[in-house]
């Protein structure tokens, strides 16, 4: 993955979030996308954006294979997690499919569920 200092510094830190970070192949390269690395904190933190698409060092033979996964329909490259080995910083990229349409609504419902529940449970507390 190719970073600059303070990235580095505030990654050793463990302050990255993968959270709707994602991995797109463009132009033969890939480039991690929203993946969250916050300032860091003795650094310069003029014109930083944490938020910057960030390329990731693959060999061609692993792009080929990783432009073939995404070609399916409904797979994504998502980065698992961050480590670093020899000094470098590394990224473990999954190949993941969407939800489908028919486990979305389930998840909602069983969403609205909890929420009753839980509302009931306090309210419950709430007259006692």
């Amino acid at each position: 993955m190719v970073l600059t200092g303070s990235e580095v510094k505030s990654l050793r830190q463990g302050r990255g979030s993968l959270t709707e970070a994602f991995a797109r192949v463009q132009d033969g390269e890939l480039w991690l996308e929203n993946f969250h690395i916050p300032p860091y904190e003795q650094g310069v933190k003029r014109g930083y954006d944490p938020k910057r698409p960030r390329k990731l060092l693959l060999r061609r033979s692993e792009i080929d294979r990783l432009v073939g996964k995404t070609a399916e329909k409904g797979l994504a490259l998502v980065p698992i997690r961050v480590y670093f080995t020899h000094g470098l910083a590394k990224v473990e990229i999954g190949v993941g499919r969407g939800k489908r349409a028919y486990e979305k609504r389930q998840a909602t419902l069983e969403r609205e569920h909890r929420r009753e529940m839980e509302r009931a449970a306090s309210s419950r507390r709430k007259g006692a």
